[in-house]
């Protein structure tokens, strides 16, 4: 089964989320998320199609988290969000967005942004 990856881009504020984004679309891969990885690399990061909540249970790493509506444009964000800590369920999200900690700050990126998928 071939993995499917994707760029993310922040049409808003003209920055690049990530380059290697892997699209997390069928159950299984939602399922398994980042568990197992040690952590992740730069330009990496999953897109879980659909979501409205995600946890870090058993994660070993902080990440940032973007909640997307159907539109791409950006409902929620959390930065940084510790291993073994669980998000609320956001009903209008289509998805999540998990990028490496620090990112969110680093693209300026803010509730209300819209996202380009590609």
């Amino acid at each position: 089964m071939e993995t499917e990856t994707v760029a993310v881009l922040n049409t808003t504020r003209n920055t690049v989320l990530g380059e290697q984004i892997t699209v997390a679309g069928t159950s299984m891969r939602r399922l398994v998320g980042l568990l197992g990885k040690r952590g992740l690399e730069p330009g990496t990061g999953l897109l879980i199609i659909p979501s409205q909540a995600i946890h870090t249970v058993a994660m070993r790493f902080p990440i940032d988290v973007i909640f997307l509506d159907r539109d791409w444009r950006v409902l929620h964000l959390r930065h940084t969000m510790a291993p073994y800590r669980m998000t609320g369920l956001h009903w209008k999200a289509r998805c999540v967005l998990e990028l490496p900690s620090g990112v969110i700050a680093q693209t300026s990126t803010m509730v209300g942004d819209q996202l380009s998928i590609t």
